[in-house]
């Protein structure tokens, strides 16, 4: 079984930042594209963040354009989430995956991790 793993969540105060880490096999990070999801509580699993097998493809959600970015290091077979002015409404379980295509629906990817909490504090 594929494991995805997040690190770098936690408790921040509005307008602070966090830098999200996610690290899995090899062969995993080598041949998928990547992404970051969140889901808040009551709320449906939304994109946040994708990027492409060369890390020359990046996309971000709207609400999220400006404050955060998408990198990953496949030497290091991570991928980061790096977030900054975080709002309260940033809340949630970040959850990172992966998958063959480039794509904003999280049907589209066959790999994920368990999450990690992000709390935002007004």
């Amino acid at each position: 079984q594929v494991q995805l793993v997040e690190s770098g969540g936690g408790l921040v105060q509005a307008g602070g930042s966090l830098r999200l880490s996610c690290a899995g096999p090899g062969r995993i990070f080598s041949s998928n594209v990547m992404g970051w999801f969140r889901q808040a509580p009551g709320k449906e699993r939304e994109f946040v963040a994708i990027i492409s097998r060369s890390g020359s493809d990046t996309h971000h959600a709207d609400s999220v354009k400006g404050r955060f970015a998408i990198s990953r290091d496949n030497a290091k077979n991570t991928m980061y989430l790096v977030m900054n002015s975080l709002k309260p409404e940033d809340t949630a379980v970040y959850y990172c995956a992966a998958g063959m295509y480039l794509s904003t629906r999280r049907e589209s990817y066959a790999y994920w991790g368990q999450g990690t909490q992000v709390t935002v504090s007004s």
